[in-house]
């Protein structure tokens, strides 16, 4: 049986964008309705784009600027 999953989200950031752990709208793109960050797979970014977006949420988490988790 194969599953035909389509379910990536394709996000571009240009090269003009600065990925900054203040933009907190930005990175709710990458995080989920849990609070998981999202994979590189689901996402669609280069892997220097995932890490840049990796460090600037978890900065963002430390701040306070995101939640850890997202209690529904």
């Amino acid at each position: 049986m194969v599953l035909n999953s389509n379910h990536k989200k394709s996000f571009f950031l240009t090269k003009h964008e600065n990925l900054d752990y203040k933009d907190v709208d930005l990175l709710n793109k990458f995080i989920t309705d849990q609070g998981k960050i999202l994979s590189r797979r689901s996402t669609g970014l280069t892997v220097k784009q995932q890490k840049k977006v990796t460090q600037c949420i978890k900065q963002a988490r430390v701040l306070a600027l995101l939640p850890f988790l997202n209690k529904d």
